[in-house]
Formats: C-alpha cells, structure tokens, sequence
C-alpha cells in the first residue's frame, strides 16, 4: 500500500477544504430534498443517497482537472458530481423526469452525463463503468493526448463482479492513468463485506493487478484530499492504476425504500458511523476558517439553490412522444460539436 506523504500537497488549505465542504453541503441538501420528493410521490423510480460519501466523493472530484480529465462517477457520488462540474440543474431535471435535462428524461433518473464534459452517462451494471473509462482513456492516448487522468467510482460490492476485475486487469497491462476510488460501505445492498470478500482489505487487491493501493478514512475529509491528490498525480505521471479504497459507512439504507434495518448499531457507534459533513463542519470552526454564522449562511445559500433548481425542473415539460426524434442522444451531440471529447 503507497504512502502519501504529508508534502504532497496542501489539501487542508481553507480555501480549498471550505471549497469542497460547500460541495458537500449542497449534495446533502439536495438529495435531502429529492428523498422527501420520492417519498411523496413526486419522483418515478428508485433514489439512492450518498448520505456518509459525500468527503471520498468531493475529494476525489477535487483531485481532478474539470474540463480535461475523464469522470465517471455512481448514483452516491452528487457531491463529487458537482465538484467536477455538473450543474445542479441536470439532477433535478433528471430525477424529475424533465425533457430539459442532460437525457432529456428518456433514460431513468440516475443514467444522466455528460460525455462532452468528460462525464459518462451512469451504467447500472457498476462494474462496466470502469471499462467505459478505460476505452475513452485509450481513445485520447490514440489522438495523442496522454496527460488525461480517468476516473471511476465502485462500491465495495461492485469490485466483487466480472467486469471489475476485467477492466482493472486491463489498465494495469496497458499502465492507463486510471484512478478507481472503491467506497467500502460496509454493505452491498445488505450482505456486509465478510460475506463478498476474504482479504484483509480490498486495498489488498491492488498489488495483485500491478495497480498501486491506499486506504483512507472516508469520512475524513483532509485525508481524502491528500489521497486523491496523491493517486491522481502519479496516475497523471505514468505509474498507471490507482486503487483507492475510503472506509466509512452509508448512514442510509440501499435507498429511500430501505431503512436499512440490517446495519448493526455497533458498527454505526464504530468511526466509520460518523457524518464526514459534521466533521468537516466541525473542523471548520476549530481551524477558525469559518464562523458560525458564515456556515449558517452557506446552508441556506445550499437551500436556496436546491429550491430554485427543483422549482425550475418542475416547471418544465415532460417528453412527448410524438415530438421525440429518438435519436440517440451521443449521436445527436457528435453532431452538434467540431471537437469531441470521448
């Protein structure tokens, strides 16, 4: 497992944490807002929340280079979402099913990118996220651009499926600059990890594909960002793979249906039960890089901005039919740009 020296960067910097807490904030407000739309019927189809990942999410997105790097983030990662870029608008137009959104409200309300801003459109399958990034990762090398990091996003129970292993293994022969961050959440679905895997530590796994490894608290957001900085620089420079593994736990269930009854209250009582968005608040006030008050109006800020995204997305029409050219949407975008990106 790579160490991250204390040097690399300064990732605890207060602009660059108070940067990130805001992202977090705002991912947290606004799936707060979307669970409560779902639970009143607003909202067709499944919602699932990063509720505990919002720190490895955002940091990760932080690491990266908005407008040149590849991401490919998971339905638990709006926080890095809109750290990379994605406007807030696009969540709320697509959970609300709006013919304004990034797929126009033809592909369920989570399979929303943007492939011209480096941001692949969502696979449900998770594992084959990573082949995605792998072949727009080569298809840059191609065109003779080599500086572009690609990164991708599992959950603990994703790295136990074919297409994890496959792609994984494919990176570390062709030393692609892939950096994939593993969220160990202690539960796929409701099955915990020492039912998915024998290994001390998914971290383990690296070495057996050449890959470099680390392992952070994922609820830590300083540490996050000294990781992710790390991984993504020695990926940017030619030492292929990074396999990043965050422990914490999701304080939710699988989704807004699931009260995740299963999760023993021992382990919400461990360190990984505690709320990254309380400690970075909380360091915050102890680095004295914002006030009390200053945080009171960064959430209602983030409140605002939630209520004016979902006000805006309600407001617009839904799909028609008879007006859709169904044509594909990436084939509509190849069209309508000089210089793709994918």
């Amino acid at each position: 497992m790579a160490e991250v020296p204390a040097s690399a960067s300064d990732p605890s910097s207060a602009v660059r944490f108070c940067e990130t807490f805001r992202w977090m904030l705002l991912a947290r407000t606004l799936e707060d807002k979307i669970a409560a739309l779902y639970h009143a019927g607003k909202i067709v189809g499944g919602v699932y929340l990063g509720r505990g990942q919002e720190a490895f999410s955002a940091a990760l997105a932080m690491s990266l280079q908005k407008g040149h790097d590849i991401f490919a983030p998971l339905i638990r990662d709006q926080a890095g979402r809109m750290a990379f870029g994605e406007d807030i608008l696009d969540t709320a137009r697509t959970y609300l099913g709006s013919v304004k959104g990034p797929m126009r409200g033809r592909d369920g309300n989570i399979h929303r990118g943007r492939p011209d801003k480096g941001m692949p459109a969502m696979i449900s399958h998770l594992g084959a996220m990573i082949s995605v990034v792998c072949g727009m990762l080569k298809a840059r090398q191609f065109r003779g651009i080599s500086d572009t990091v690609g990164a991708s996003c599992i959950g603990d129970g994703g790295t136990s499926t074919g297409a994890f292993h496959e792609a994984l293994n494919l990176a570390a022969v062709e030393k692609l600059p892939l950096v994939v961050a593993v969220a160990n959440n202690q539960f796929a679905y409701s099955t915990p990890t020492d039912r998915q895997y024998a290994c001390r530590d998914l971290v383990d796994r690296a070495a057996g594909y050449g890959a470099e490894g680390y392992e952070v608290d994922g609820t830590d957001l300083a540490a996050c960002l000294a990781v992710f900085d790390k991984a993504v620089a020695r990926a940017r420079a030619g030492h292929g793979p990074q396999l990043v593994v965050g422990k914490l736990l999701r304080l939710c269930g699988h989704g807004a249906h699931d009260d995740g009854a299963y999760i023993p209250n021992a382990i919400k009582e461990t360190p990984l039960g505690r709320d990254c968005l309380k400690l970075a608040r909380q360091k915050m006030l102890d680095e004295n890089w914002a006030t009390p008050g200053e945080l009171e109006r960064m959430e209602a800020d983030a409140a605002e901005a939630v209520q004016q995204a979902v006000a805006t997305a309600q407001r617009d029409p839904v799909p028609d039919p008879a007006l859709e050219t169904w044509q594909p949407l990436s084939s509509r975008w190849l069209m309508e740009t000089d210089h793709p990106t994918t």
